[in-house]
């Protein structure tokens, strides 16, 4: 009966997790020439550390039309909350290997001109919750 209840509670609390889960799409805006140099810092360094701080990459993405795509890198993450994912970012943006990436990859000047970052919900009909 103990391990009945002790599941059930997980559960309940699993469900109230999931329904807190809040999503955030981030589209970066590139200097001319920049946005290679932006996927490498994601790609060998950024998502380990959004991991590090409870950030969830669930998918990165470059527009297809070409004007865009040479441009824009556009992202979508999971949080556990929205006042987490205030959290996560601000210990991210203070985290050592974020900082010194960052400087070394701005040596020959500034790689992002603009971010856009908008918090989702999912709807009841949505697939991802």
């Amino acid at each position: 009966m103990l391990q009945k209840l002790i599941l059930l509670f997980t559960l309940a609390a699993a469900c109230a997790l999931a329904q807190s889960r809040v999503y955030e799409l981030r589209t970066y805006h590139v200097y001319e020439g920049k946005l290679e140099a932006l996927k490498a810092n994601f790609r060998d360094h950024h998502i380990a550390t959004f991991k590090r701080h409870g950030i969830e990459s669930i998918g990165y993405w470059v527009p297809q039309d070409p004007e865009f795509a040479k441009n824009t890198l556009i992202y979508l993450l999971a949080h556990p909350s929205r006042a987490a994912a205030e959290k996560n970012w601000a210990d991210f943006r203070k985290d050592p290997e974020f900082l010194k990436v960052a400087a070394e990859s701005e040596k020959n000047g500034k790689i992002v001109e603009k971010v856009e970052s908008v918090y989702l919900d999912p709807t009841d009909f949505s697939p991802l919750k």
